[in-house]
């Protein structure tokens, strides 16, 4: 009998502090949902005002965007809930610095990985290359496929998939083979010190005025570039637009080589006589 009689006391006890309690907390708990709901809704109206803001400006691209307005959006929510932690007595300025030494550490731990972010970052800012051109660095070559925070996608000539840290790419020269419009090229021939060099660079200009994708501004220019161990050397410079670069620079390496072919056939015919020779 005593037994009951000394859990029924106690159960009220504890159903007199709960509801203490309850009416103590209730405007802090009315509180911390109302600053919740707010916190959420603002941090969601920021990363969208933010996402839309930023891709306005110029230079800004997608990824970058997004992640600017998601770094927002937990920034808010962070400070929302150090809030409603204060609600309910929590020192929040402890909590503050125990974030604090968190991110160091975490970062400290992930400082590989940082360097790679803040390397995407610059690349999608900077934009030394963009998804579809053709770059070279002293480790990685290939078309881009996609630009990452933490790496770079690149294609390679044979068809291979290759995936380059962001890290590698910022910290190395690049050479963008796509970015200008228009790229040289030159064709050099070598000939004896007896052959004609006006009639070399007259070949050379026939050549280039003969091919339509050969660019007439600025004009090919033909010079002689070097000489010695009994040969001269005869360049043709001129440019080509960057998309038929490839395919115009061995068309005219095919048809230069034909070309001086066909002057060394007639030469040879001139000096034996001709084709009556074979007649006689």
């Amino acid at each position: 009998m005593n037994n009951a009689t000394d859990f029924l006391v106690a159960t009220r006890a504890a159903l007199a502090q709960a509801s203490q309690l309850a009416v103590a907390y209730s405007f802090s708990i009315i509180g911390a949902l109302i600053l919740l709901f707010i916190g959420w809704t603002i941090a969601g109206l920021l990363r969208r005002w933010s996402h839309e803001g930023l891709l306005k400006v110029h230079g800004i691209d997608e990824t970058l965007a997004q992640f600017f307005s998601n770094v927002i959006r937990y920034v808010v929510l962070i400070l929302v809930v150090v809030m409603v932690l204060g609600q309910f007595g929590v020192q929040t300025a402890s909590m503050i610095a125990a974030l604090g030494a968190a991110g160091l550490a975490i970062g400290l731990a992930l400082q590989g990985t940082l360097q790679n972010i803040a390397a995407g970052i610059m690349l999608l800012v900077l934009r030394p290359f963009r998804v579809g051109e053709y770059i070279e660095t002293g480790s990685v070559t290939g078309t881009v496929r996609d630009i990452g925070l933490f790496a770079t996608e690149l294609k390679t000539a044979d068809g291979l998939y290759r995936l380059a840290p962001n890290s590698v790419l910022w910290n190395t020269p690049v050479t963008n083979y796509s970015r200008e419009p228009q790229r040289r090229h030159e064709i050099s021939v070598k000939i004896g010190y007896d052959d004609d060099i006006e009639a070399t660079e007259a070949t050379l200009r026939e050549i280039a005025a003969a091919e339509p994708r050969v660019q007439q501004t600025p004009a090919p220019k033909t010079y002689v570039a070097e000489f010695g161990d009994g040969k001269v050397a005869v360049t043709l410079r001129y440019w080509i637009e960057t998309s038929e670069w490839w395919a115009t620079s061995r068309a005219m390496t095919k048809a230069a080589k034909l070309a001086f072919d066909k002057k060394a056939d007639v030469m040879a015919e001139t000096q034996s006589g001709g084709p009556q020779d074979d007649a006689a």
